[in-house]
């Protein structure tokens, strides 16, 4: 089975993770295939295809069997023949904060790095007196430029942190931010019917995750709107947070409803429909 993914450290440590986990027949071995994406090459792209649409080209020439994707990177519409075959247990969702032991010990004008309009967008809101930059690169090179003295903070996702064994860098998780859509979770994408990795599934990541992406998908996210999710499933029901708000923090939107995973995205995103988010993510665009 060869297994497709981007050629990041961290996009390679997830990949192993699959392949040593995949159930195969006996004879057949997971073999690796690195693939550079839109992404890697630096191009933007207005939505998230940058970093997958390579690894689906290679789905649909035969090139590889599964694509290891971050579920947070997938965009709602996949490549026409292929399909989100699992989604394996979760790692932590949240944000974690690397440089201070809470969001609140972060000293006024610090500046905080970060490559997420979501989450630039989040600390604005809640903390209007610190100098939120762009800081973009792997993990590894936003580490780096932190320990340089770059910025006197930075926030990142606490799973990628975990996955590469280096979360004794974390400061705290930000329970205050509220995170992306499928953030700390794997989408592994197969041709419809191809590939088998049933076996990596699990059942209440998958829930939660559908859920979200069914949330940003009803209101017409954007890489360019500042859109945040996170289910988590309780009782066979899913408690669903969204948030949408300005890239400046002036103005959001948050709310939080329970019901079934297949419907509570959508009711969701109704509901803040009505209060004003489609104007918001309208506006956001417009300052993109």
């Amino acid at each position: 089975m060869r297994i497709g993914t981007r050629a990041s450290a961290l996009a390679l440590v997830q990949a192993r993770w699959v392949a040593e986990r995949v159930a195969l027949p006996a004879g057949v071995s997971a073999e690796i295939v690195e693939i550079r994406t839109l992404g890697d090459r630096g191009e933007a792209l207005s939505d998230k295809s940058r970093w997958v649409s390579a690894l689906e080209t290679a789905l649909l020439d035969g090139s590889i069997d599964v694509a290891v994707h971050s579920a947070k990177d997938v965009p709602a519409d996949l490549a026409d023949g292929t399909e989100l075959a699992a989604v394996p247990m979760r790692e932590d969702p949240r944000d974690a904060l690397i440089g201070f032991g809470a969001l609140a010990d972060v000293p006024v004008g610090a500046s905080v790095g970060t490559a997420s309009l979501r989450r630039a967008a989040q600390l604005r809101a809640l903390r209007a007196d610190l100098n939120v930059v762009e800081l973009r690169g792997n993990v590894d090179t936003r580490l780096r430029k932190l320990d340089e003295g770059q910025v006197d903070a930075l926030v990142l996702a606490a799973a990628g942190l975990i996955r590469l064994g280096i979360d004794d860098r974390i400061g705290c998780f930000l329970d205050e931010l509220v995170p992306a859509a499928g953030q700390g979770a794997l989408a592994l994408q197969t041709l419809t019917g191809g590939a088998m990795v049933d076996n990596l599934g699990h059942a209440v990541s998958t829930a939660a995750v559908m859920a979200e992406r069914a949330f940003t998908a009803a209101l017409g996210a954007s890489c360019h709107t500042a859109v945040g999710v996170r289910g988590r499933v309780i009782d066979r029901v899913v408690e669903l947070t969204g948030w949408v708000g300005l890239p400046d923090g002036s103005e959001w939107i948050s709310d939080q409803l329970v019901g079934a995973h297949g419907l509570v995205g959508g009711a969701l995103a109704a509901r803040m429909i009505v209060v004003g988010a489609r104007e918001l993510l309208e506006r956001a665009e417009a300052m993109a």
